[in-house]
């Protein structure tokens, strides 16, 4: 596999202006896509991670961080991936970490990496795989985390040549991991309306948006990350309580990458290239028509990494971050209502500060989607009494820019 990485080859004039002016810094550096699961086998899961007892405490963490840039080609440029750096960590008992070490052995040599001389290092073009085995983890020790006896981990780090995240960028799945696991929001009794018609009586009022509106835009649902990473065993769209992948030897994910990286290669860049070519919806510019009549107060807070609402014209708080438990948020004086567009599950603490600042919480959210002519429900978690939901999507729930707004602001 040779880096730069081609992702969006040939730019046009005006692909080449939205990178220049989107994807910089800005709030964050735009160019950067970076993920991180980790899945623990305990009591609090066992459900899908089918602990059973003492015995069972399974592991698997994964880190990915990505950096994109512009690459020269003789046309045009083109965007390219700069710089890779994968993590896969697990432990698991002795057997199972030495029977997973074989494979990823196995999968080096069927991919045609080289081992360099002396090292645990394996190299095939442009990347470099390090593996590294452990008694007990480093990271356990320094936490005083105890594994149970006869458990084992094992380290896999496939980086392009020459680049290694600095070590507070490295520390971050573990950060992550000692936070804990998500506890699930008991939802309470919110009030149903059929429209948005009651903001008018709170404003000006801010937004937090969700994957929804990416969705609306063609961009994959943040789930199609959970299969190309193999994060659980989820294939296609049924929200159902999938089972974590935490057994090495169920878990293809190094033997995709280390065969055929250049194969891989594709369904990892598969979401930053959808981002970058996707473009703001009608919701979207129908966000900014009501910030510019003075309605909607900047900015909008996301979570979603494909600046889509920047490309609208509007302000972005972006909070979906690693290094920062409770993201700051940038509230807007005088805002007296959040809408909240299209977010699930585990992005609430947002809602619960706007609750604290004494905010209307309205959710617009279909609490469900279509697959194969069917409607399956997949309800809100977060909202409580007092809030209320619009079950609408964000193309039906907000004004389009041809279309009369559902909301009844004033004049």
């Amino acid at each position: 596999m040779d880096i730069p990485y081609i992702v969006v080859d040939q730019l046009t004039p005006q692909q080449l202006r939205t990178w220049k002016t989107y994807f910089g810094d800005a709030d964050r550096p735009r160019y950067i896509e970076e993920g991180i699961w980790r899945r623990t086998q305990e009591k609090a899961t066992a459900g899908p991670s089918g602990w059973s007892g003492e015995g069972d405490a399974r592991r698997r963490v994964i880190h990915y961080r990505y950096r994109y840039g512009l690459v020269p080609t003789t046309a045009a440029p083109a965007i390219g991936l700069r710089d890779l750096y994968l993590y896969h960590s697990v432990s698991a008992p002795a057997d199972e970490i030495a029977a997973h070490e074989a494979l990823v052995q196995a999968a080096l040599a069927a991919g045609g990496w080289k081992q360099q001389p002396g090292e645990s290092v394996w190299a095939r073009r442009n990347l470099r795989c390090q593996i590294t085995a452990h008694l007990v983890h480093p990271q356990d020790a320094a936490a005083r985390r105890t594994l149970p006896a006869g458990y084992r981990s094992l380290d896999v780090r496939i980086a392009s040549a020459d680049y290694v995240p600095p070590p507070a960028v490295r520390q971050l799945p573990w950060d992550v991991l000692a936070s804990g696991i998500r506890v699930k929001d008991r939802p309470g009794t919110p009030t149903v309306v059929p429209d948005l018609g009651l903001l008018a009586n709170f404003l000006p009022f801010q937004v937090e948006i969700g994957c929804g509106t990416s969705v609306e835009a063609g961009i994959p649902p943040l789930h199609r990350l959970h299969e190309i990473y193999r994060v659980t065993d989820r294939q296609g769209d049924e929200p159902r309580e999938h089972r974590f992948t935490l057994s090495p030897a169920s878990d293809p994910l190094l033997r995709e990458i280390l065969e055929q990286p250049e194969e891989k290669a594709e369904q990892l860049v598969e979401m930053f290239k959808a981002c970058f070519l996707a473009e703001p919806t009608p919701a979207m510019h129908a966000l900014k028509e009501l910030q510019d009549a003075g309605h909607l107060a900047e900015p909008v807070i996301t979570h979603n990494f494909d600046v889509l609402a920047a490309r609208a014209g509007l302000g972005e708080c972006f909070i979906r971050r690693y290094d920062q438990a409770l993201p700051d948020v940038e509230w807007a004086d005088g805002a007296k209502a959040l809408l909240v567009v299209g977010l699930h599950a585990d992005r609430r603490e947002v809602q619960a500060r706007a609750r604290e600042r004494g905010m209307q919480v309205v959710y617009l959210d279909p609490e469900g989607f279509w697959h194969d002519n069917q409607f399956l429900p997949y309800p809100l978690e977060g909202p409580q009494d007092g809030d209320v939901v619009c079950r609408k999507s964000a193309e039906e729930g907000l004004p389009t820019p041809s279309q009369r707004t559902p909301i009844d602001l004033p004049a």
